[in-house]
């Protein structure tokens, strides 16, 4: 995961991107880990790592927030409804991409009878 960082950066700023370093290293491990189509054991155990303790990395976010409080209280209104429909739209399309993939999963075994994610519903 580092390796794939460090090639982020390097390249963002030998090439002058506008795009930060780790999201395209992310891009590069996302590639190598969809070619090799399997993982390593040491990036399995860093990923369960990093998952267990994700709730670490929301404490900067709360910072910023109990910093900011004053803004959040002149623009709450238009801030709430944001968030309203952000999550709604997420919500929206989420659902539909699931329909989708569950169609383009679905095959037919000839009998008549489908298999599958649609045989699991």
């Amino acid at each position: 995961m580092l390796t794939c960082q460090l090639a982020g950066e390097v390249l963002v700023r030998a090439a002058a991107l506008p795009l930060p370093g780790p999201v395209l290293g992310m891009l590069f491990l996302f590639f190598i880990l969809a070619v090799r189509r399997a993982s390593w054991s040491a990036l399995d155990s860093t990923a369960d790592t990093l998952l267990r303790n994700l709730s670490l990395l929301f404490v900067p976010a709360a910072v910023g927030v109990i910093q900011h409080v004053s803004t959040l209280g002149t623009y709450w209104l238009a801030l709430s409804a944001a968030l309203v429909a952000s999550t709604a739209l997420t919500l929206m399309v989420t659902a539909i991409t699931f329909r989708i993939v569950a169609r383009l999963t679905r095959t037919d075994d000839g009998d008549g009878r489908l298999s599958g994610a649609a045989e699991r519903r």
